[in-house]
């Protein structure tokens, strides 16, 4: 497929997994990266690659690299194509690189990726048993694409978790099927604007199976302007024929038939729900059944901040969503929940608190603050919902920090609370990241709860 040289631009995690698929093929390899050099491959400064772009010609660049870095746009100026990770294992398998080309099932969205992904893994690995068919989930969660594509056991069915970063640099990809779940703000800075990261984002519905979270307005609007008029709705809502929906408490696909109940999905909420139903549309244009389903659903658990449930006592669940580092995830962490006492605060890169506080307000029974912003979320709770009891802790240190709040929350939390931590806000004023900011949280509501 590559006669010539190809450049890779990073030499970061995925730019390191570049190398090791091109270089198995026996591609000649250029690497640029200003920071990183690569043993046994050629390295150079990010300088020096714009200067030896007349040299090569195929330019895959690392995701996080933004449309208007220097290279990218010298490339392009070039006329040469600039495409990511994915779109060169997408066009690799469907060359028939790696033997007959495998199936695309793609999930994308601001908020429930890697849950709708693992969901929807555990739905395929369930038909999988029935088909001999091996399904994994790849990308963003379990494995590289790339190291999916080249695993001695044939994986059949690539189930990928794929940001608006893969998606935007994937011209040709084509997936079996795909789902956009949500959209809110985000990475608008990489993007240019809104526009630019929603419509990228509707690349995973150029597919045969197209499936959208149709309570979503932007979800809506995308379509709209994306030319996308056949697709499979979800809503948590009674459907209408085309749509997976809820009825008399039970999961129902679009032609009615009952999928599995309600009660017990993990995530407990709606968040769960319409991740749960996403999953089931995607499996159901698979040949999913509803006792595959079913299965998958009962058997899940949900991932480490995201959610889970890490403590109980006295009559009061601690719920860990650390995930959720923007008002959007917050207010999906949210929804459903009552006498919540609520762990917040971080850094909300200018997002808008006021929308989210307004929404939930009356679910508040009284609300932990920490964190660079934890000012802006006061003050809005002020205006908005006087009434609710806000700490903030002073602490700079995470660990500090965390069991001031945790033990505070326990003092005031009574029987049938919720002691959600849904940030709202990014982590790394304090934490170093979401993971260490959710453990932290865990390990002091054991200790207390």
């Amino acid at each position: 497929m590559i006669t010539g040289t190809a450049l890779v631009a990073g030499a970061g995690v995925s730019g390191r997994g570049l190398v090791r698929l091109l270089a198995g093929l026996g591609v000649d390899l250029i690497v640029a990266d200003d920071n990183t050099r690569l043993d046994g491959v050629r390295t150079v400064s990010v300088a020096e690659a714009r200067e030896l772009l007349d040299d090569v010609e195929l330019v895959v660049t690392s995701p996080g690299w933004r449309p208007d870095s220097p290279l990218l746009v010298d490339a392009a100026a070039r006329g040469l194509e600039v495409i990511g990770d994915v779109e060169l294992a997408y066009r690799l398998d469907r060359a028939g690189t790696f033997g007959p080309p495998r199936t695309w099932l793609v999930v994308t969205g601001t908020n429930g990726k890697t849950t709708t992904t693992a969901m929807l893994a555990a739905m395929m690995q369930q038909l999988g048993r029935d088909t001999g068919l091996r399904a994994e989930a790849v990308g963003n969660i379990g494995v590289a694409v790339a190291d999916a594509l080249v695993d001695p056991q044939r994986v059949d069915i690539l189930v990928a978790e794929l940001s608006s970063f893969q998606l935007h640099w994937s011209s040709q990809l084509i997936p079996d099927a795909g789902v956009l779940l949500n959209l809110a703000e985000d990475h608008i800075d990489w993007h240019g604007s809104f526009t630019g990261y929603a419509d990228d984002k509707a690349r995973a519905l150029r597919g045969a199976v197209a499936v959208a979270g149709v309570d979503d307005p932007e979800v809506r609007a995308v379509l709209e302007r994306a030319g996308v008029d056949t697709y499979v709705g979800f809503t948590l809502g009674e459907p209408v024929p085309g749509q997976f929906g809820v009825r008399d408490g039970h999961l129902v696909d679009d032609t009615g038939v009952v999928l599995a109940p309600v009660a017990g999905i993990q995530p407990a909420g709606p968040a769960g729900v319409l991740d749960a139903l996403a999953a089931a549309a995607i499996a159901r244009s698979q040949g999913a059944g509803p006792e595959h389903i079913a299965a998958a659903l009962a058997d899940f658990q949900v991932d480490g901040h995201r959610g889970q449930t890490v403590a109980e006592g006295g009559g009061v669940a601690w719920i860990d969503n650390s995930k959720a580092t923007n008002p959007h995830a917050a207010d999906a962490a949210l929804a459903g929940l009552h006498d919540v006492i609520w762990i917040a605060g971080g850094q909300l890169k200018g997002a808008d608190v006021v929308p989210l506080i307004r929404d939930h307000a009356h679910r508040l029974s009284a609300v932990g603050l920490l964190g660079v912003d934890a000012p802006l979320i006061a003050a809005a709770l002020a205006e908005i919902a006087p009434d609710v009891p806000v700490h903030t802790t002073t602490h700079t240190d995470p660990a500090a920090a965390m069991d001031e709040l945790v033990g505070w929350a326990a003092g005031v939390a009574k029987q049938g609370d919720t002691v959600l931590l849904a940030p709202a806000a990014a982590s790394l004023d304090m934490f170093t990241g979401m993971a260490e900011r959710g453990d932290l949280f865990a390990a002091a509501a054991r200790r207390l709860s």
